[in-house]
């Protein structure tokens, strides 16, 4: 195989492994995906994990995503521990020019923003959708302002237009050297939103407007992915390119199911459960490799058991990067199965996947212990997936050799993962990377997860608290100032916003956001590093602002934003400075 090629990466969010025509879908169409499956290594039976930001951990580490930090999507744990090191980070070493181009989801404050983590070049919104709380105030999928590195910069268009257009240009600039495009889009996570010239051709075929809608963005997906191709053909970087297309989880909007998982509407390529299930519905993506100059541009099937952890150990693999001895992944490299070699006895092993979105992580909690003919799901029942792919009988009173077979291998991969659950990932203030930097209630940590993770949810007003951990890099004076609406919006602490909410399954682009409730908050609080301090807050207050004397080392920020009658509800925005510096 030829040495240093380019790598693009598209990562779509929440499209599962029926979303495709090429996949048997009788609705979406998909012909640019369709044409890249004909010409294309595919794996089709690679799992992830069955959501987000656990998929991104795994695949950018080589790591299961438990063991790093990120079992959850919100509550501060879908930060990614800064002593991981990252795919980009080995391919910038390596003298890659890497550049991401839409969704992060791994921490958007230092030491865990993509531009920590071996990203030259970045064009992404704010935590785990455009809208959440992290992302730029009122950003809704069209000229949104979107974070470059070291600012908010504004783009004309939609968003996954922008990131495609985004990571086209960065290989042009780059087209004389090694370079790694990661694509990871928003789309076709809810909100549905999407110019209707997409989604409308399906009202005629599937009833439900919303599944319209989602069908709608992964046919934009698809164009761009045409545009994507045609580009590096230009450019005459094709051949040479590594081209990879797969999706995060199991689909979101494609397919609705029942109590037990099964499906109810839609089509799921015969499989068992959606986004977040343990089935392999929520968990079994499409995963193409097309690369010419590698040989690897005619249609083939890898049915091997393969999973988001071997994403980066085959990668270094390939393109013949230099890493660390003392990685330890849990993956394999799937380099033999490229080539189409018989696949290595290391290949032939239990992989696990699961669903926590729980402040510590709780065993056999959504769980699937996998090998190549058998599922072990949340630990008791057990589906022979030669005979029952469907995952429909139960046969673990059968087999309970194979039980207590791939309940040992759980047991081996728990205490793998499981020795860091108790450690903080702060986020860290007063060093040269974050003197000032604004924490955000997505990341709140508190015993029931609740955390008010998007837009709408500061807009109603949801009464949750919680805290961030920090890391004080430098002793010295800070400044705190707590806020209800970020600086982008300016609005007065106890001040609503015209108009009605509207919630996050209600957006379209017509409503947008609506308005936000007033809070009549009275009082300001503020604990850190043993400190409690409370202030008086006006009727024309923006913010509430407090100064404090800090050593350096860990501490965990709490606020409270109280009213007179006695309601309380954390600051959603914290903006904090180091004063001496």
């Amino acid at each position: 195989m030829p040495s240093r090629p380019n790598v693009v990466f598209v990562l779509t969010d929440d499209q599962g492994y029926g979303d495709l025509a090429c996949h048997g879908n009788p609705v979406i169409r998909t012909p640019h995906l369709d044409r890249l499956h004909r010409e294309s290594v595919r794996f089709t039976n690679f799992h992830v994990g069955p959501t987000c930001a656990p998929t991104r951990a795994g695949l950018l580490t080589g790591h299961y995503a438990n063991s790093t930090g990120v079992w959850h999507t919100i509550g501060g744990r879908s930060l990614l521990r800064a002593d991981e090191l990252s795919l980009a980070d080995a391919f910038r070493a390596n003298g890659y020019a890497t550049g991401i181009f839409g969704k992060w989801h791994l921490g958007d404050n230092y030491p865990y923003r993509p531009q920590d983590r071996g990203f030259d070049e970045v064009a992404v919104h704010g935590g785990g959708g455009i809208g959440n709380t992290p992302d730029y105030w009122g950003n809704n999928y069209f000229d949104d302002a979107y974070w470059t590195g070291g600012e908010y910069t504004r783009f004309q268009g939609y968003c996954t237009d922008i990131w495609f257009r985004e990571g086209m240009r960065f290989i042009e600039r780059h087209r004389a050297r090694p370079f790694f495009c990661y694509i990871p889009t928003n789309a076709p996570h809810g909100p549905h939103l999407v110019d209707p010239a997409f989604s409308d051709p399906y009202l005629a075929t599937t009833p439900d407007a919303e599944r319209a809608r989602f069908y709608g963005m992964v046919t934009n997906i698809d164009e761009n992915v045409g545009l994507l191709r045609a580009h590096l053909r230009a450019l005459d970087l094709d051949r040479n390119t590594i081209l990879i297309f797969m999706t995060d989880n199991g689909s979101a909007g494609g397919v609705t199911t029942d109590e037990r998982h099964h499906v109810t509407s839609g089509f799921n390529a015969g499989m068992r459960g959606q986004k977040g299930s343990p089935y392999d519905g929520g968990h079994r993506v499409p995963f193409f490799v097309h690369w010419p100059a590698g040989q690897l541009d005619a249609g083939r099937d890898v049915p091997t058991l393969c999973a988001n952890v071997d994403f980066m150990p085959t990668l270094v693999d390939v393109c013949g990067l230099e890493v660390p001895d003392a990685l330890d992944w849990d993956g394999v490299s799937l380099k033999p199965l490229l080539r189409g070699e018989a696949p290595a006895p290391s290949v032939d092993r239990a992989v696990v996947t699961d669903s926590q979105r729980l402040v510590f992580p709780v065993k056999w909690r959504r769980s699937a212990v996998m090998s190549q003919r058998w599922r072990l799901v949340n630990g008791e029942e057990l589906y022979d997936m030669d005979a029952d792919p469907g995952q429909r009988e139960d046969v673990a009173a059968r087999f309970p050799a194979v039980v207590a077979e791939l309940r040992a291998a759980y047991e081996s991969w728990w205490e793998r993962v499981s020795g860091q659950f108790d450690r903080d990932i702060p986020i860290r203030i007063g060093d040269a990377h974050s003197e000032e930097l604004v924490v955000n209630s997505h990341d709140w940590r508190n015993q029931d997860c609740e955390c008010v993770w998007n837009q709408n949810q500061v807009r109603a007003g949801l009464r949750y608290n919680g805290y961030w951990e920090l890391d004080v890099a430098t002793a010295g004076r800070y400044r705190f100032e707590l806020r209800r609406w970020p600086r982008e919006e300016n609005r007065p602490l106890r001040a609503g916003i015209p108009g009605a909410v509207v919630s996050l399954g209600q957006m379209t682009i017509e409503s947008g956001y609506g308005g936000g409730h007033a809070i009549p908050v009275d009082t300001a609080s503020i604990w850190i590093g043993g400190t409690h301090d409370r202030v008086q807050v006006g009727p024309e207050d923006c913010g509430a602002e407090f100064e404090v004397e800090l050593s350096a080392g860990p501490a965990h920020l709490r606020t409270s934003l109280a009213t007179d009658a006695g309601e309380e509800l954390g600051a959603y925005y914290v903006y904090i400075s180091k004063l001496d510096r």
